[in-house]
Formats: C-alpha cells, sequence, structure tokens
C-alpha cells in the first residue's frame, strides 16, 4: 500500500511492519462507530431501503411455508456471493451438485458449503448471539474441504494475510489489513460494538459492521464470503428480517469494481457517505427485487396446485411438486428418497409432473436422466434486478 493514497480523513491508522525492504504498510481500522453526516439525500435512501426490507419482511411471515421461498432464495446468496470471489458454480450448477450429478466439483462445493454455513449460522442464533464465536463456528463450515480448508477453517489468522494479485507480497499488495496483534484487538472491538445498544439505524450500522469485517480480514481466506454472511445473521439476529430473503449479494456482483472501489475508499480517505448510500441502495434495491420474486413463487406454486388439482394429482404428487421449491434439478433416486416409497411410484409421480408441463427432462447428458423445474429455476436466477431498481426512488 502506498501511504500517499490514504489522507487525514483515513477511516483508521496506518502503521509500519518490518525493517528494510522487507517493510510494508498495514491498515489497522479505528473503532465504530465513526462520526456520520446523515444528510438529506443518504436519510431519503435509508428511508427507501427501510420500507423496502419492511415489505420484505412483512411478506416473510405472510407466506404459509416459508421454507418453501428461504431456500431457492439463499442457494442464489450463495452463488453469488462465491462467485465475487471468483467462484464459476450457477444456480443449475450448485443444484446439479445436490442432486449428485457433479461429485468433485470443487467450485460447486464451495458454494454448497455457503448453504451449510448460513444454514448452521441461523440455526445457532438460537443459542449464540452473533459474536467472534459464532464467526469462528460458521467459517469452519463455510471452508471445510474446499480450496482454502488448509487455512485454518474456524480460527483466526496468527499471520499477516493481503489483498493483491497473483504472485503479490505485502509490500506491492493493494490492501494490507492489520498485523495479528492489532487484529486480535480490532475484533474485540468489533464484538463490543455489536452488543452494545443500537446508535445508529439498524441498516446503517450494517453497512458499517461489513465494511469493519472486511477491513480487518480475520481469516485467512474465506474473509469475503463470511463478511456477506455475516450479514444475513446480523438481520436475522436484530429481527429486521427474520428470515433470509435478501440478496445482497446479486447487487454487489452486478457492480463488483464500484463495492471494493468503495469499501477501499473508506478506508483511504474515511469516504463513509459514498458507502452508505451505495449499500442501502442496494438494500433497498435487492429487498424489492426479492419481494417480486417471493410473489411470483406464491403464483408459481399456486398455478402448479391447480394444475394438479385439476388432472385430480395425488397428495404425493402434490408433496413432490411442492419439494421442488428444495430441489428444482431432481432424479426419480432423489424423488424416492423424498417421498419415501419405490422405484416405480417415485417414477409415476415424476411423470405426472412432466405430464403436467412442472418438469421437464433435460436432454443434457451431464444430468443423467435428470428433470429440471425450470420455471422456478428461471424465476429465481432470472436477471432482472434492473425491475427493481427502476422502482427504486428514495
Amino acid at each position: 500500500m502506498n501511504p500517499d493514497d490514504f489522507s487525514d480523513a483515513a477511516a483508521g491508522r496506518l502503521m509500519k511492519v518490518g525493517h528494510s525492504e522487507a517493510a510494508f504498510h498495514a491498515f489497522v481500522p479505528a473503532p465504530l462507530p465513526p462520526v456520520l453526516n446523515l444528510d438529506t439525500p443518504l436519510v431519503l435512501t435509508l428511508s427507501a431501503a427501510d420500507r423496502a426490507i419492511g415489505e420484505l419482511a412483512g411478506l416473510g411471515r405472510t407466506l404459509s411455508n416459508i421454507r418453501l421461498f428461504v431456500n431457492p432464495f439463499v442457494r442464489q446468496e450463495a452463488v453469488l456471493s462465491s462467485r465475487i470471489e471468483g467462484t464459476r458454480t450457477d444456480l443449475a450448477g450448485l443444484y446439479e451438485f445436490e442432486a449428485g450429478q457433479r461429485p468433485g466439483d470443487a467450485d460447486a462445493q464451495e458454494v454448497f458449503n455457503y448453504v451449510l454455513a448460513l444454514e448452521y449460522g441461523l440455526e445457532r442464533l438460537q443459542s449464540l448471539p452473533v459474536s467472534l464465536r459464532l464467526m469462528r463456528e460458521v467459517h469452519a463450515r463455510l471452508m471445510e474441504s474446499v480450496r482454502g480448508g488448509q487455512a485454518t477453517p474456524g480460527e483466526f489468522r496468527r499471520s499477516q494475510n493481503w489483498i493483491g494479485a497473483p504472485g503479490d507480497t505485502p509490500v506491492g499488495a493493494r490492501y494490507v489489513p492489520p498485523p495479528v496483534p492489532e487484529m486480535l484487538e480490532a475484533l474485540d472491538q468489533l464484538e463490543r460494538y455489536l452488543h452494545v445498544p443500537a446508535d445508529l439505524p439498524p441498516l446503517v450500522r450494517l453497512a458499517l459492521v461489513h465494511y469493519q469485517f472486511e477491513a480487518i480480514h480475520p481469516f485467512l481466506d474465506g474473509n469475503g464470503r463470511m463478511g456477506r454472511l455475516l450479514m444475513t445473521l446480523l438481520l436475522a439476529s436484530w429481527g429486521v428480517l427474520p428470515h433470509p430473503l435478501l440478496n445482497l449479494s446479486v447487487y454487489f456482483e452486478a457492480r463488483r469494481a464500484q463495492y471494493y472501489d468503495h469499501l477501499m475508499a473508506v478506508s483511504t480517505s474515511g469516504s463513509w457517505r459514498d458507502w452508505l448510500q451505495f449499500f442501502l441502495r442496494g438494500v433497498a434495491v435487492q429487498a424489492q427485487d426479492a419481494v417480486l420474486r417471493a410473489r411470483r413463487l406464491q403464483d408459481l406454486r399456486a398455478g402448479w396446485l391447480e394444475t394438479l388439482q385439476a388432472r385430480k394429482a395425488s397428495a404425493t404428487s402434490v408433496r413432490l411438486m411442492e419439494a421442488l421449491f428444495d430441489h428444482p434439478v431432481l432424479t426419480i433416486p432423489a424423488a424416492q428418497r423424498l417421498l419415501g416409497v419405490g422405484y416405480p411410484a417415485a417414477k409415476a409421480n415424476v411423470d405426472k409432473l412432466v405430464h403436467a408441463g412442472i418438469l421437464k427432462p433435460t436432454g443434457d447428458e451431464r444430468y443423467r436422466k435428470a428433470f429440471v423445474a425450470h420455471d422456478l429455476m428461471w424465476i429465481v436466477s432470472g436477471v432482472d434486478g434492473g425491475v427493481a431498481e427502476l422502482l427504486f426512488s428514495p
């Protein structure tokens, strides 16, 4: 890092580490909260984000079977959060992996680990608040048996890390987080901030915490995914959004360079306002997008149910239809397990969904006699976030 890039308004301090040619500068973020100026445009964006997240939370409370809708959203968030870090699996690839179609796919395993880690974290909130301990436990599941899994999963780093191009050292890296002693102190300060009475609106605090976690960079690997996963846990813990329906990573991934630049600008020049404006707009856009998609999923389920009832389908076929919200890529052996029936009965029920236009057999050899609920996949992964952005008006 170049010290000349850091102004007096930087959100922390630079410290020199090492001697002579091996010396480098590391950044130590100041404790939260910073002094903020919530001007009128920013307050209007915050208000729009609050309204949108409130509508999404309200919709989540009215859904009769929330799990049917949560699972597709969790998987899309896992895909996009992992893609920001360079993992190339898409939503279809994740579902294929879960259906046993991609054994040994390292990218898909990373994305699936995100799903498992998030589900673990949400369940763990029933007995443990968001804390350093919870972060370590979730990180252990995020990084288990994947690339970077050798980098002490579930443990805060004991050595220096940095962000830069392949082959960079801390001397030439774009960003160098605090050395270990300062990192541990910063983590302690962050945990204390999480547990003090709220001093700012929750969404503003969320943006501050996300920056702070990424600036500290406490793990050797997986910090980006862990930081975005932490936001979902905080929204649930604070009661802002009890169910994980907000896919902020969709917004960040589509604007990856801006995302990184805004985080860096907070460090170098204390540009909290620009980061908050970017972050809150993302919340508003993605919350509106999630409402649209959740309602489409509701309509899809109602339409499928009506179709099956018109065909006098059995309760077993209806149960299989609802299972598609968890498993939109389906094999007959998987249908057997889901329904607890033999192969002939599973095949008969799959065939009923095919004849009803709900499932379609795929001609792609990689699926190996699989069936896909394309309408559901399109609703969850279709790139029409621009619709929500057009609706956004702070």
